[in-house]
């Protein structure tokens, strides 16, 4: 795990919430840039230089020393290291299947589009335009894939990744996990009003005791816990030991697992009135999830999800010391399997004749959560969005919302343009503020272009 110092200098800029706090396992990401700030020739690092296969990383048999990456290596999640292990997460720390089922392949009708690339949008704050294909690059992306009225219009792919290959979902894991969430409470299998010390008993002395079920799957609870990266002492960085696979260190004392860590949380402030972006409600609502269904996170997800999609593959969860899914942010898939979850939400979760999701919760995850709770965390370049059941809410006029994730993970659904965008990336730094503003003005434009507007 990379040095507190290396991570202070990354987050010593003044910090706006509207950054997305990278997850326990994006903390080893997050320290991207200090280990190898530029290229060989002392230049920035752009996507072609930093691509995995220029810089030979695993590449022979065995591949030289110096290319090597390995399991339990404190520069493996490192940049431009990164670019490699985005997708493979499974050679890198344990893992748990979520299996595809035996269903067949449901294929993506494709209606390629050549015109997109061409497509100009306004980055934030910047005097000039860029058009979609240079965004690709700017975004250190590894794979996007755009529907457009259920139909693959745009797919392309660079670095580790391709059509087969899965890649880190990151925090996009959290909406997946909130999704399966929301689920459960339509079923009345969780009772949202109810306080999550009456399905765990044993976070009854927690901050999460005497929240709610909503107030965890909204982020609105109330916890003396941080995420700042710049702060050796900082909750996350106990959260990532507790949750780290390999074996301790022989004098550590602490949490040696996520259910562990979660019982130490406590509470600071008032329950329900802020937002409050916090992995560990994520990794709560994992717990919730289990605890009700009697299930694994990982099979809850695979019958009720995965098996269900048409997806091309399976998908896996990394683990902690005693198989605990990192429900935060370890979800790994393919590109196009994250696309038919779009799919599946713009089509309020039928699938043909199928009713995968109830449409009730996809119209409550659109309908948003408390903007007034979510005002008061601040978020300047979120302004008047919300967050509902772990999913981010613009309000915009197309009612469009989405999954977000660090270095660059998106899954952007436009109800009203009828499209849908998956991204995978590998980008440097690993807040959202240094790609929205080529990301999110670049989405818009797209769903403007296609809608025909």
């Amino acid at each position: 795990m990379p040095g507190a110092n290396g991570l202070a200098a990354l987050w010593k800029q003044p910090r706006d919430p509207s950054v997305s706090t990278p997850s326990p396992v994006a903390a080893l990401l997050a320290a991207a840039a200090l280990v190898q700030p530029g290229a060989a020739d002392g230049r920035p690092w752009t996507a072609a230089s930093s691509d995995p296969r220029t810089l030979g990383w695993m590449q022979g048999a065995p591949p030289p020393a110096e290319r090597v990456i390995v399991f339990g290596d404190p520069q493996a999640f490192t940049f431009p290291r990164l670019r490699w292990s985005v997708c493979h997460t499974d050679q890198l720390m344990p893992t748990r299947a979520v299996s595809r089922g035996l269903t067949p392949v449901r294929p993506l009708p494709r209606r390629e589009r050549t015109d997109l690339d061409a497509v100009r949008f306004q980055p934030w704050g910047a005097s000039q335009p860029m058009t979609w294909g240079q965004a690709f690059d700017a975004n250190f992306t590894d794979g996007v894939v755009v529907l457009h009225g259920g139909a693959v219009v745009y797919e392309r792919y660079a670095g580790c990744l391709g059509p087969t290959g899965r890649h880190a979902a990151m925090s996009l894991t959290k909406s997946l996990v909130g999704l399966l969430g929301e689920m459960l409470v339509a079923e009345g299998v969780l009772q949202a009003d109810a306080p999550v010390r009456a399905t765990i008993p044993e976070l009854a002395g927690s901050a999460f005791g005497d929240a709610t079920v909503r107030q965890v799957l909204d982020m609105t609870t109330a916890l003396d816990y941080s995420e700042d990266y710049a702060d050796p002492e900082a909750g996350v960085w106990q959260h990532a030991a507790a949750g780290n696979a390999l074996p301790k260190p022989s004098d550590y004392s602490g949490p040696r697992t996520y259910f562990e860590f979660l019982q130490t949380v406590q509470r600071k402030g008032e329950q329900g009135r802020a937002f409050g972006y916090r992995t560990v409600n994520t990794d709560v609502l994992g717990w919730l999830i289990s605890r009700a269904t009697g299930q694994s996170l990982t099979e809850v997800m695979a019958e009720r999800l995965w098996s269900r999609l048409g997806a091309d593959a399976g998908a896996f969860f990394s683990v902690d010391s005693i198989g605990t899914p990192f429900a935060g942010g370890g979800f790994n898939a393919s590109l196009r399997d994250m696309a038919r979850v779009g799919q599946l939400m713009l089509d309020e979760g039928r699938i043909g004749d199928e009713q995968v999701i109830p449409a009730a919760v996809i119209r409550g995850i659109r309908a948003g959560g408390e903007r007034a709770a979510f005002a008061r965390a601040g978020y300047r370049q979120l302004q008047g969005w919300s967050y509902r059941g772990m999913w981010w809410v613009s309000h915009d006029a197309n009612g469009t919302y989405m999954a977000r994730g660090v270095h660059g993970q998106s899954l952007w659904i436009d109800p009203a343009a009828g499209v849908v965008i998956a991204r995978f990336a590998s980008h440097p730094v690993a807040g959202n503020a240094d790609n929205d503003a080529t990301t999110l003005p670049a989405y818009q434009a797209i769903s403007r272009h296609l809608q025909g507007r």
